[in-house]
């Protein structure tokens, strides 16, 4: 069988394993010893299952492949923050972020390679749509950004320390979470599996631009992460300027579909507004969003604009800025200003895309 058409084994359920062992002779007891390379140590060829006899690694190999986000080349800046850039099987491109401050170490990662949704402010969104990454591909950047902040504090031997460990996760990166669900939910629950990475779910944020439906079924799943929402407008006229979804799923629908969230599972919600200069970022506009975050208890984070080529945007006026936060302060909003990290290799908010001229790689 032509290796392309194998199916990648990390796609394959636990009882999908058990099933193929069985039917091929072996204990059920293998599935458990594969998972464990797959999800545990995160070994990306079978040859590295060492705990496996040779002619049981020779038959994986036969039946199966492995589609996988590989780290290419990596980028520093001066503030610290690395960005890396992953090759996936099929050339595609997507980028992740590494972001310490003091102990801690936030990974910003990437749900789909492109994005289909155009917003305006967006670098990824220039891209467009090229496809989903699989449940494998999202680990993989958690993994491999683990090691890279393991070598960051230690530069000796890239052996993984419990104190270089990941303390959060954020699906910031290239692409719209909630048009790739199932693989990113699939993603999560080996990252919060003792079986996997184990971390818990209260480090992990999911950002989306807000598709009504699917904050229904998040409410109805209630996976136990934490939400937000990259609102950046409080009307229809103005967000309909800058996220050409809004058109189809205009404030009213999301509105409801935040409401029906926290109705269903009691849970703050963070609100992510960038402030654009001389375009949202008035005092009427700061009225606005706190007249939306009535309907709901939220906490803001105000987001600086980084520089996007063509977008047309520049960052608010620091005057501008304390007023529009200080007028939300008076609303008793809880309000964050986040400060941006990573400009210098346009690693920061808005500005992943990989190398445009590299998105495929020529063969």
């Amino acid at each position: 069988m032509c290796g392309n058409l194998l199916p990648d084994i990390r796609s394959m359920t636990k009882p999908d394993l058990e099933h193929f062992f069985l039917r091929h002779g072996e204990k059920k007891f293998r599935t458990t010893q594969v998972y464990e390379w797959l999800w545990k140590k995160s070994c990306h060829s079978f040859e590295e299952m060492t705990s496996l006899p040779k002619d049981v690694r020779h038959m994986l190999e036969n039946h199966f492949t492995f589609h996988t986000a590989v780290s290419e080349t990596q980028q520093n800046s001066s503030d610290g923050t690395v960005k890396t850039l992953f090759r996936l099987h099929d050339g595609f491109v997507i980028e992740a972020v590494l972001i310490p401050s003091g102990d801690r170490s936030t990974v910003c990662i990437s749900s789909q390679a492109g994005c289909a949704l155009g917003c305006k402010f967006c670098a990824t969104g220039q891209i467009g749509f090229l496809r989903n990454l699989t449940t494998g591909e999202i680990f993989d950047q958690v993994t491999a950004m683990h090691l890279a902040g393991a070598t960051m504090a230690d530069p000796g031997p890239a052996e993984i320390q419990t104190g270089s460990r990941i303390s959060n996760i954020v699906f910031m990166g290239m692409g719209e979470p909630f048009l790739n669900y199932d693989n990113v939910l699939g993603a999560i629950s080996k990252i919060v599996s003792p079986d996997g990475y184990g971390m818990s779910p209260q480090r992990i944020t999911v950002s989306s631009v807000g598709i009504p439906k699917m904050i229904k079924k998040m409410a109805e799943d209630d996976p136990g992460y934490h939400f937000a929402l990259s609102l950046h407008a409080a009307t229809d006229e103005k967000r309909d300027q800058i996220i050409p979804l809004n058109r189809k799923f205009p404030i009213g629908d999301l509105t409801e579909a935040l409401k029906y969230y926290h109705k269903k599972t009691g849970k703050r919600f963070t609100i992510e507004y960038i402030l654009f200069g001389g375009f949202n970022d008035s005092v009427a506009d700061a009225k606005d969003l706190a007249l939306f975050c009535k309907s709901f208890p939220v906490k803001i984070n105000i987001i600086e604009f980084n520089p996007v080529n063509g977008s047309g945007f520049i960052k608010s006026d620091p005057d501008k800025t304390r007023a529009f936060v200080g007028f939300l302060e008076t609303r008793n909003l809880i309000v964050n200003i986040r400060q941006s990290r990573g400009k210098d290799i346009d690693a920061a908010c808005g500005q992943l895309a990989g190398n445009p001229l590299k998105v495929k790689r020529k063969i």
